[in-house]
């Protein structure tokens, strides 16, 4: 690498450990995709609807959460479970819940959003899951995330709602925690602002080439 690639690629990376702060979901969403968030329209008579069933399903959730209870280890694991819970509850309404396809026709389970459904009126719609604390809620920890990839989830204009859940550890149960849910939130995310923060990354194979290895045990 030449001197003025090396202070080229200097200047790139020392812009990089500024994050970029206050990013549109909307604008990011269709630069990724090319398709657009649709924002919740409270004056739109189809928008009310879907928002009257998606409270349903929020409740009904709640309640076969805590008829049933969540056995983890930490809270963040809890979202995985309440997904199941959210899908059933869609499917109860007739919403027709569905892992996301790609844009080359795979459902992927990994990566955003959690699901998408169909309303009554034949729209698709996205719907990411998410839990909190209500201790934490004002701090600024990150609780969301969003990656590029090229295959994306997000294949048509859309609604993007999130479904939210305030768990709590009911009882201990040996060294697990029984969790159940006290509150709920349905969120807009096209209205979500975002940050964007860099981070670099490697590999095994990079990571234990024998050029960087000094020692090991034989």
């Amino acid at each position: 690498m030449n001197k003025n690639t090396s202070d080229e690629l200097k200047g790139v990376i020392s812009q990089m450990l500024k994050p970029l702060k206050g990013l549109s979901f909307s604008a990011v969403i269709e630069g990724l995709s090319g398709y657009k968030a649709t924002a919740f329209d409270a004056k739109n008579k189809k928008d009310i609807q879907v928002l009257d069933l998606l409270k349903k399903v929020a409740k009904k959730s709640m309640k076969n959460i805590n008829a049933e209870g969540i056995l983890r280890l930490r809270p963040n694991e809890v979202g995985n479970d309440i997904e199941t819970f959210v899908k059933k509850s869609l499917d109860h309404y007739r919403l027709m819940a569905q892992t996301p396809t790609t844009k080359t026709g795979i459902k992927k389970s990994t990566g955003y959003p959690d699901i998408e459904f169909i309303d009554e009126f034949k729209r698709l719609n996205y719907l990411e899951c998410k839990t909190y604390n209500i201790k934490n809620i004002q701090t600024t920890h990150r609780s969301f995330f969003l990656s590029p990839s090229s295959n994306f989830k997000i294949t048509q204009d859309a609604h993007h709602f999130g479904i939210s859940f305030e768990v709590y550890i009911n009882k201990t149960i040996k060294n697990k925690h029984l969790f159940k849910v006290k509150s709920w939130k349905i969120l807009d995310l096209s209205q979500l602002e975002l940050d964007l923060k860099y981070e670099f990354n490697s590999n095994n194979k990079s990571l234990y080439d024998e050029k960087i290895i000094l020692a090991q045990m034989q």
